[in-house]
């Protein structure tokens, strides 16, 4: 308790807690923009309820995560290695990169293939009108069904949630401001995933979007793994640019309907 009340009048820790807080929003978005794609494809009154339940699971796994946090650090130790490195960098003379793994490194590549593998099929979907092998088309052989949502979800809640808690670590050593950036970071992700699932299905050239962000992300978690750390500062800046873009056109659009209406009237 003593601890706790320490904590709370150290201004240091309040700026680390907005810090955090921040990041981990700024991390769940990539899990969210899942979410809600696939909780879209769902019969209409399933889809609320898979995506309260996938936030909630990513919340529970985040916190056990953190748990367990000597555990979670003893996943970036290398497990093996390849005999392989790439050129020094001119700066440091390091190589820019060695082909050390630990099962971080297997876990990010694993669900960045799943991601990708996933994007690339949903774009198949969406390009090709008469594929009908999606893993969730309601129109293909395997029927959408709320087990497959969740399971798919779960997957990738594991992923992003151990990215997410090591991010948590690098940040800050007091465990209850982790806790509570965690809590509050889920919550937002809670109250905004009916809003923008709304609004990804509403618009569809922001699916395409949307799942090419998911592309970009699978890469990054594959290049991540294999030791290319992209900042995530220019992912986020290019999705964030795309965005303002795609508005521009969505405004562009409703401008062109209303002349085009007045026109007629």
């Amino acid at each position: 308790m003593d601890s706790i009340l320490a904590l709370l009048a150290d201004p240091a820790a309040w700026a680390a807690l907005i810090a955090l807080v921040v990041m981990e929003v700024v991390l769940g978005i990539d899990n969210l923009v899942f979410i809600s794609i696939l909780s879209n494809k769902l019969p209409e009154e399933q889809r609320s309820k898979a995506r309260k339940i996938g936030i909630s699971l990513a919340l529970v796994m985040r916190l056990a995560l953190l748990s367990t946090l000597a555990f979670l650090v003893g996943l970036t130790q290398p497990v093996f290695s390849l005999p392989f490195q790439g050129p020094p960098d001119p700066v440091s003379g390091h190589p820019m990169f060695e082909l050390n793994f630990s099962w971080r490194d297997l876990i990010l590549i694993a669900g960045g293939l799943f991601l990708v593998w996933k994007a690339t099929t949903e774009i198949h979907e969406k390009v090709d009108v008469n594929t009908t092998h999606g893993v969730l088309d309601a129109k293909g052989a395997v029927a959408a069904n709320f087990t497959s949502a969740i399971v798919q979800i779960l997957l990738l809640d594991l992923v992003f949630s151990i990215d997410s808690i090591l991010t948590a670590v690098g940040m800050t050593d007091h465990l209850p401001i982790m806790v509570v950036a965690v809590v509050i970071a889920v919550t937002v992700m809670l109250v905004a995933a009916d809003p923008l699932a709304e609004f990804i299905h509403d618009n569809p050239t922001v699916v395409m979007l949307a799942l090419g962000f998911l592309l970009m992300i699978g890469a990054t978690l594959i290049a991540d793994g294999f030791g290319f750390h992209v900042p995530k500062g220019y992912i986020y800046a290019a999705m964030a640019f795309s965005g303002l873009v795609e508005g521009l056109n969505m405004a562009a659009r409703r401008a062109t309907r209303k002349t085009g209406g007045g026109g007629h009237g």
